[in-house]
C-alpha cells in the first residue's frame, strides 16, 4: 500500500471514519509509513545458548539409544536381569537423593510430598509390574516380529516427538504412554519374564524419573547441566556402537545435526527475519477492565 498518485483536493483528508470525505475508502497519505515498526519484540538468540538448550533433545536422544543398547544386550543374553535391577535400583537411589538435595525451599501454604508417599508409589508400581510380568511376556505372541519392532520404533519417534523439552518434569502423558508402550513391545520379546520386569523397570527410570531429575539439575544448576547432557551423547553413541556400528554413526550425525547445526540455521536466518507493525495492525486494548466484570 502506497499513497495515493492523484493530486490531492483542496480539503486535506483526515484519518476519520465518521466524516464523509472526498476520497477513496483505501485513500492513504504520505504519513501512512511514519509509524512503520519492524521486528518490535523480537528475542535475539545466541548461538551457545541455543545449543545449551538444544542438549535437552540431544540427551532424549541419546536415552533412546541407551534404552535400545540394553535391550539388545538382554536379547542377546549378555546382560543379566538381575544385574540390571540392581543396577537400576542403585541409580534411582542415587537420582532420587540428588533430586532431593536440589530441591528448593517449598513455599508456605504448599506441604512437599514425604519420602513415604513416595516409597508407597514405587512399591505400588514395582509389585504390579512384577506380577503382571508373565502376562506381558506373552502379550505379544500372536503378533509378528517385524510387526513388534515396528510398532515399537513408530512409539519411540512419537516418544521423541511429543516429548515436552520446554518442562518435561513431569513428562508429557501423550510421550512418557508411547515410551512404554514400546517398553512392553521390546519386553515381550526377552526369553523370561524377570527380564521382561527388569526391562519395563528401567523404562520407568528411563523415560519417567531421569526427565525429572535432569530438569531439577537445568534449573538448579546450568553448567553441571550441560556436562550431564554431553555425557549422556557420549554414552549413547558409545554404547550403540558395541551393538550397532552404523547406527551409532546415525545417532552422532542426528545428534550433531539437532545441537549444532539447528541452532547455528536459527541464529543466521534470525537476520532475516522481518515482522512489520503499523496503523493497520489491530486495535489492543490495555487499560485493565478487570473492574468492570465485579
Amino acid at each position: 500500500m502506497g499513497p495515493d498518485s492523484a493530486p490531492g483536493p483542496a480539503v486535506p483528508w483526515r484519518k476519520v471514519l465518521w466524516e464523509r470525505q472526498s476520497f477513496p475508502d483505501n485513500y492513504v497519505d504520505q504519513r501512512f509509513l511514519e509509524e512503520l515498526r519492524r521486528n518490535e519484540g523480537i528475542r535475539q538468540y545466541r548461538y551457545w545458548a541455543v545449543v545449551r538448550e538444544a542438549g535437552f533433545v540431544g540427551q532424549q536422544l541419546s536415552c533412546v539409544a541407551i534404552f535400545i543398547t540394553l535391550w539388545l544386550y538382554m536379547e542377546q543374553g549378555l546382560l543379566p536381569p538381575e544385574t540390571l535391577l540392581w543396577t537400576s535400583l542403585v541409580c534411582a537411589l542415587l537420582g532420587y537423593g540428588l533430586y532431593q538435595v536440589l530441591m528448593p525451599q517449598v513455599e508456605s501454604g504448599c506441604e512437599p510430598r514425604t519420602r513415604l508417599a513416595d516409597l508407597q508409589s514405587a512399591s505400588i508400581f514395582l509389585s504390579f509390574t512384577f506380577g503382571f510380568s508373565p502376562v506381558l511376556k506373552t502379550l505379544t505372541e500372536s503378533v509378528s516380529t517385524d510387526t513388534v519392532y515396528t510398532m515399537s520404533a513408530l512409539m519411540l519417534l512419537a516418544h521423541l516427538v511429543s516429548f515436552p523439552y520446554a518442562r518435561p518434569s513431569p513428562p508429557g502423558s501423550l510421550s512418557l504412554n508411547a515410551a512404554l508402550f514400546a517398553s512392553v513391545c521390546l519386553a515381550s520379546r526377552l526369553p523370561g519374564a524377570l527380564h521382561t520386569f527388569a526391562m519395563l523397570s528401567c523404562a520407568l527410570l528411563v523415560f519417567a524419573l531421569w526427565p525429572c531429575l535432569l530438569q531439577r539439575v537445568r534449573e538448579t544448576a546450568p553448567r553441571q547441566f550441560t556436562g550431564v547432557c554431553v555425557g549422556m551423547c557420549i554414552g549413547g553413541v558409545g554404547g550403540l556402537g558395541f551393538q550397532w556400528p552404523g547406527g551409532a554413526v546415525l545417532l552422532a550425525l542426528a545428534l550433531g545435526s539437532v545441537t549444532l547445526l539447528c541452532p547455528l540455521l536459527l541464529v543466521l536466518l534470525q537476520r532475516h527475519k522481518n515482522n512489520i507493525h503499523g496503523p493497520w495492525d489491530e486495535a489492543e486494548i490495555h487499560e485493565d477492565l478487570s473492574r468492570l466484570l465485579q
